[in-house]
This record gives structure tokens, C-alpha cells and sequence, in this order.
């Protein structure tokens, strides 16, 4: 049994745990996450992040401990705005809970991952910080938490913002710069779109963080740098899985994908091919594998050296151009948006000429990176409510935005990202009414395009694809 004089201090301090080693009883081992600072004479040190296993471990010695780490609320929390969970969300919930309300939550965009993180919410009864990719995503989820909470809890930090409040909501970019301060004020963290978290800035928003309880939303946790691995270790497990294809028909907008081949013409395929041989060339002669996990940053470092690098650079832009923009594609597209003149309709593409080129030429709104917030906002207002028939984009809309009203989309380029494919599905398999969506992808025959889409349809999302073909 501990004495009073055994009471240790457990204190948060810029992102860390302090421990005092002078005043543990005797016979009792400070847990092994903590390690001397040398800096603080006999003082221990740890990383917040083992908040929960530092003070299970010290109450399980019979250590008395004053927690003053822990600067989180209880609160009292009732959705204002009830419903009946679909049985996937139930099933997410009461999977995150028995994993001690710690782990990832994997769901298709547009069913429903925001409402399994209110109801965690409400459930857990702590300050939660939920953190999200953007600024356009962060200001959706202070309205969705204001809407089931109240305005007084929910506040903003990022963006011009900085009012902590029970409920906040912030950016990874904020979150891992405050963090540091923070880290102690909340008992819950949501990493919305989680997969941005293993990036090597912003694990720090999850390892200054005392929060015992964790939970992570994505459609498309895995990563191609393998480091979605250590998503068990800052939130937890995968605790529960679900497909589109297991979803689509009731929860989400039954769906079809088409992918559509096009071909150059003789004299785009005369230009497409020289400009590949003059890149292809530069590879070879400076022991260049573009495969490797270094290979794209040492093209891009060798090409800056030399006159023959920068012709191979702009080589490769060259038939990289052709490819996007080849007169047959960009006919198809024409046909496709007059065919599709009645459907809310979303066309994406991997570069913003492109997007302003198809801007302009179709008189299409288009939304990029350089779009004004309040000029983007008015846009997909404007799309959801009906009054704009189309909208074309680069890699913005990719994730966190809610466009319900999409029932079409055209990929006209893109990466080789799974993730960046079934993220632009999900833009369109929100239901609304009775739609069914059809997602086109138009890849030009010959070209590095057919293998970048190979790989980006590895995802059971895209079983049995309908396949044509259109010659230009």
C-alpha cells in the first residue's frame, strides 16, 4: 500500500511526460518508456504519447500518483441531432469501443465515417480534438459538431483561428505546431483521413498527445511508403473494415466504372515517341531506375545539372502534355459532357493547365489550389444546389468534400495512387435520391497512362471494370 509521502508528480511538459525517480517508493521501477533528462538533475522523461501506459503501469506498482498531466475535461455530451446509426456505423462503434476506444475505422467516402466519430464522441465524454486535412474539412466538422454539441463547446485552431474550446478542430498543419502546448487538454483525438498522419511532421500531433482515447478515419489508410504500419502504435489497430462494393446499392449509390482508351494521332504519336526517347535516354546514361523509391528525386535533381537534363525534363513534360491533352481526349470528353448534359457532372485531371484549358474551353468552373476560398465555396454550392451542371478540378477535391450531388465523373489523368482513385469514386457514390453513378476513366493507348491505371485500380472497387474504346 503507498504512503502519502510515496505521491509521485506526473506533469505534462512541452509535448512529454515528467516524472520525479527521487520520490518513487523503494523497489518500484519508473515504467520503461520514460528516460533520464540529464538536463533536470533525477527527473525522468517520456513521450506523451505513453500517457496511458505510464500511469496504468505506476498504479499497478501501488504507486500514488498526482496526475497533473491530465488536463482534459468529463463532459456531458447529447447529440442534438439523433438518428438511427446505418448497422456498418453501429458495428464501427461498438468495434472502436471494444478495443478499448483506441484504433482506425476504415469506411468508403460517403458512408457515414463522421457520424461513427460523433457518436464516439458522445460515447467517450472527454475534450476531444478532432484533427483534419484541410481547412475546407475542418470548417465542415465545426459545423457538424455545433450542430449536434452547441456553438459554446466547439471551437477552431488553424485558418485564422485559435479558440480551444471542449470540442476543437484543427489542421494537421496546426496540429502537430501546438501540439507541444495542447497536448494535455483532451482525452479523445479523431485523425480524420488519418493516412496524412505517418507523414514525418505530423506523427508529432500524436506523440505529444496524452489523449488515452484514439480514433483514426479513412477510406484509404495504406500507404505506398509502407508507413501506414505505424498507425497502430499512434492510434491503434485497424478495428473495423468495410468495402464500397459490400456498401453500394443501400448505403452507398450503386455505380459503374468505364474505362475508355483513346489513341494519338500519327503526328502526337511521332512527337509522344520522341520526347519518351530523349527522357528514356537521359535515364539510362545517368543510372536513373524512376521505379525505385529515389528514382523520381534523382531525375529531378540530375536534370537541374545539365543542358541534356533539362532537355530530358522537358522531354518528359512534353509527352507527359501530349498524353493529357491529345485531340482524341479531349473530343471524347466533349462528347461525354454533351451526352452526360443533364447529370451533375465532376471531371478531374492531374494538372491545372489542363483544368484551365477544359475551363475554358467548355466553360466549366474550375476549382484548384489558387481557387479563392469564398469563390470554391460558392462553386460547390452552387453544384450541390443545381445551378451549375459541371465542375472541373485537379487533385483539390480529391478528399474531405462533400458533393452529393455528383453523379458522374471523368478521369481524364490522374497519379498512380490507389488511394487518389478511390477517393475521386467516392466523390460521386454519396446517395442522393435514387442515382446510380458512373465513373469514366480516359487513358490514352500507348502511353505510361495504361500502367499508372493498372495500378491505381488495384482496389476491389474496381472488380470487373466495363471497358471500351474510342479511336481518334
Amino acid at each position: 500500500m503507498a504512503r502519502e509521502s510515496d505521491r509521485v508528480l506526473l506533469a505534462f511538459d512541452q509535448g512529454t511526460l515528467l516524472l520525479d525517480r527521487e520520490v518513487l517508493p523503494d523497489g518500484v521501477e519508473a515504467p520503461e518508456c520514460f528516460q533520464p533528462d540529464p538536463r533536470l538533475g533525477g527527473r525522468l522523461r517520456a513521450p506523451a504519447i505513453e500517457y496511458r501506459r505510464a500511469l496504468a503501469g505506476l498504479l499497478r506498482a501501488g504507486v500514488a500518483v498526482e496526475d497533473e498531466a491530465r488536463a482534459y475535461e468529463e463532459l456531458e455530451l447529447k447529440p442534438r441531432v439523433e438518428r438511427e446509426p446505418f448497422p456498418h456505423q453501429a458495428q464501427a462503434l461498438e468495434a472502436w469501443l471494444a478495443g478499448r476506444r483506441r484504433g482506425v475505422v476504415v469506411l468508403p467516402t460517403g458512408a457515414g465515417k463522421s457520424y461513427v466519430a460523433v457518436m464516439a464522441i458522445a460515447q467517450t465524454g472527454r475534450s476531444a480534438l478532432i484533427v483534419a486535412p484541410t481547412i475546407d474539412l475542418m470548417t465542415q466538422w465545426m459545423n457538424l459538431l455545433s450542430t449536434q454539441f452547441g456553438d459554446e463547446l466547439v471551437g477552431g485552431l488553424g485558418g485564422g483561428l485559435n479558440d480551444v474550446r471542449p470540442l476543437t478542430v484543427t489542421t494537421y498543419d496546426s496540429a502537430y505546431i501546438h501540439m507541444p502546448r495542447l497536448g494535455g487538454r483532451f482525452g479523445l483525438i479523431v485523425f480524420d483521413e488519418c493516412h496524412h498522419l505517418p507523414g514525418p511532421s505530423y506523427v508529432q500531433a500524436a506523440e505529444c498527445a496524452i489523449a488515452p482515447f484514439r480514433l483514426g478515419l479513412s477510406a484509404t489508410p495504406d500507404r505506398n511508403d509502407g508507413r501506414h504500419l505505424v498507425l497502430d502504435r499512434l492510434i491503434g489497430p485497424r478495428v473495423y473494415e468495410r468495402g464500397i462494393r459490400e456498401l453500394s446499392g443501400q448505403y452507398l449509390a450503386e455505380y459503374e466504372v468505364a474505362r475508355m482508351r483513346v489513341h494519338l494521332t500519327p503526328e502526337e504519336r511521332a512527337e509522344h515517341d520522341r520526347c519518351r526517347g530523349l527522357y528514356r535516354q537521359f535515364l539510362a546514361s545517368s543510372q536513373i531506375r524512376i521505379s525505385s523509391p529515389q528514382g523520381w528525386s534523382r531525375f529531378i535533381q540530375e536534370s537541374s545539372r545539365s543542358r541534356g537534363g533539362r532537355r530530358a525534363w522537358l522531354a518528359w513534360r512534353g509527352q507527359k502534355r501530349i498524353a493529357l491533352q491529345c485531340a482524341a481526349k479531349m473530343s471524347l470528353l466533349s462528347d461525354l459532357l454533351w451526352q452526360h448534359r443533364e447529370d451533375p457532372l465532376i471531371v478531374f485531371t492531374a494538372d491545372n493547365d489542363t483544368v484551365y484549358e477544359i475551363s475554358r474551353r467548355h466553360l466549366i468552373p474550375a476549382i484548384t489550389h489558387q481557387t479563392p476560398t469564398d469563390e470554391r465555396r460558392w462553386i460547390l454550392q452552387a453544384f450541390n444546389e443545381g445551378r451549375l451542371p459541371a465542375v472541373v478540378t485537379s487533385k483539390v477535391l480529391n478528399e474531405g468534400v462533400d458533393m452529393p450531388a455528383a453523379r458522374v465523373g471523368i478521369v481524364l489523368s490522374g497519379s498512380g495512387s490507389v488511394r487518389e482513385h478511390v477517393q475521386r469514386l467516392g466523390r460521386i457514390l454519396r446517395r442522393h435520391g435514387d442515382k446510380e453513378a458512373l465513373l469514366y476513366e480516359v487513358i490514352t493507348a500507348g502511353t505510361s497512362e495504361e500502367h499508372i491505371s493498372d495500378r491505381r485500380r488495384e482496389h476491389d472497387a474496381y472488380e470487373e471494370p466495363e471497358e471500351s474504346h474510342a479511336d481518334g
